[in-house]
C-alpha cells in the first residue's frame, strides 16, 4: 500500500489559490501592530508550478518579488548575514560592537512585494527552526522585511519518495496553508495564454487523467510540447514525436499522446477555424465528424475539449470579435451535437469571465430558446 502524502489546507486549483492570495494578502496589509501578518504555505506534488504561480501572481500586480531557496543553506549565517565588527572609536578598547550585514535576497525598499521561500521543507532542520523567527515576525535578529511585503512558502508533500525535512506543529501553526492540485481547465487556461502548443492542450483536455505526477507533470508537459512545436506533421514524425516524449513523460501518458496522434485528434477544429468560417455548414460537418467514435458513440470528451478551447480564445485578454465571430459562435453552441449541459456550462462561462463585447456576442434568440429549454 502506498504511503500517503500528508499535505494540509483545501485542495484548490491555481486560479482558486489566486482568489485565496488576494484576499489573505489584503487583509495582511490591513494589519496594524502589534498584529503580525500571516505567511501562506502553498502545497504540491512537484511540477504543479507553485513557484511560477507565486512569480506570476507578482508580476501581474507589479509587486517586487525576492526569491530565496532555504534548502541551499548550509548555515545560520546564510539566513541572518556575515558578522562585521563596528569601531566607533579606534583609541577606545572595548566599544567595539558587532552587526550583520543581511544576505543579498533581503528586500529593502518599501513593498508591496512577496518574498518566496521556495521548497521550504526540502531545508535541513536547523535551518527551518532558524526561520521560525521569520514566519512569526517577519524579522531575524538582524535585519526585518520592510513594509507591505508578504511571504509565500512552497512545500512538497511529506511521505512517499520526497526527500524532505517534516515540520512541526510549531512551524506548521505559523503559517497558513493550501494544497494546490492539477486541473485540466486551469492548466489549460495559463497554457493558452503561455502561448503552449495548442495540440498539446487539446490532448491534456482530451486525456486529463494521464498527468500523473509521477514523471508526467505540468511541468514535464510543457517541456515536452515546446520540443514538438515546430514539428507540423506530428504523425508523420512519429519516431521523433516518440524519442522526446519517453524523454520526460511517463510510458502510459506517452501511449495517449501517440494514440492522440496517430487517431489524428491533433486536428481537433480550432477556435480560429470556427470564428473565421466564411460559411459554418463545413464547420458543422467537421464537429459531428469530430464527435463520433469509430464504434458509433458520442465522444463528449472532445466535444468538451473544443469548448474549452473556445472558451478560453473568446476570454483572453487580447481577443477581439471579428466580422463573423457572432453568427459562428452562436451557431457552434446552438449546434444539436453539444449536450445542453456542456452548452449550459459554456455560456455560463462565458458570461462570468468574458469581456463585455464577447458578452455581447451572446444576445441571440436561437441560443437564448435553446438555454431555456435545458433549464
Amino acid at each position: 500500500m502506498a504511503e500517503e502524502l500528508l499535505q494540509y489546507g483545501s485542495r484548490l486549483n491555481p486560479q482558486e489559490i489566486l482568489g485565496v492570495l488576494d484576499h489573505i494578502f489584503q487583509r495582511n496589509n490591513e494589519v496594524e501592530a502589534p498584529a503580525r501578518p500571516s505567511p501562506i504555505c502553498i502545497w504540491g506534488t512537484h511540477g504543479l508550478g507553485k513557484t511560477q504561480l507565486v512569480e506570476t501572481y507578482g508580476k501581474s500586480h507589479g509587486w517586487k518579488f525576492a526569491y530565496c531557496a532555504p534548502a541551499q543553506f548550509e548555515e545560520m549565517g546564510d539566513l541572518h548575514g556575515m558578522p562585521t565588527i563596528i569601531d566607533p572609536d579606534e583609541g577606545i578598547v572595548g566599544d567595539e560592537y558587532t552587526v550583520f550585514a543581511p544576505p543579498d535576497w533581503v528586500p529593502t525598499e518599501k513593498g508591496p512585494g512577496i518574498l518566496l521561500l521556495d521548497d521550504i521543507n526540502r531545508a535541513d532542520d536547523r535551518i527551518l527552526r532558524g526561520l521560525m523567527q521569520l514566519l512569526q515576525n517577519f524579522e531575524m535578529f538582524s535585519w526585518q522585511l520592510p513594509e507591505q511585503w508578504q511571504i509565500v512558502a512552497t512545500a512538497n508533500p511529506e511521505g512517499g519518495d520526497y526527500s524532505v525535512t517534516p515540520m512541526d506543529d510549531a512551524m506548521l501553526t505559523r503559517m497558513l496553508h493550501v494544497t494546490m492540485v492539477f486541473d485540466a481547465k486551469a492548466w489549460a487556461f495559463w497554457a493558452t495564454r503561455a502561448g503552449v502548443d495548442p495540440r498539446g492542450i487539446s490532448f491534456v483536455l482530451n486525456y486529463p487523467e494521464t498527468v500523473t505526477g509521477k514523471r508526467t507533470t505540468p511541468r514535464t508537459l510543457t517541456q515536452f510540447f515546446q520540443q514538438i512545436s515546430n514539428i507540423a506533421d506530428l504523425k508523420a514524425e512519429a519516431e521523433l514525436v516518440a524519442v522526446l516524449a519517453n524523454s520526460s513523460l511517463d510510458d502510459t501518458t506517452v501511449g495517449a499522446f501517440l494514440s492522440f496522434v496517430n487517431d489524428e485528434l491533433t486536428e481537433l477544429i480550432s477556435p480560429e477555424e470556427i470564428l473565421d468560417a466564411s460559411s459554418f455548414t463545413p464547420i458543422k460537418k467537421r464537429i459531428a465528424s469530430l464527435a463520433k467514435s469509430a464504434s458509433g458513440g458520442h465522444r463528449i470528451d472532445r466535444l468538451s475539449a473544443i469548448c474549452t478551447r473556445m472558451f478560453l480564445h473568446i476570454t483572453m485578454d487580447n481577443y477581439k470579435p471579428g466580422k463573423t465571430h457572432k453568427d459562428n459562435l452562436v451557431s457552434f453552441l446552438s449546434d444539436d451535437v453539444i449536450p445542453n449541459d456542456l452548452r449550459m456550462a459554456m455560456v455560463m462561462d462565458i458570461q462570468k469571465h468574458g469581456g463585455e463585447k464577447v458578452v455581447e456576442m451572446l444576445r441571440d434568440k436561437r441560443l437564448a430558446f435553446l438555454l431555456i429549454d435545458a433549464m
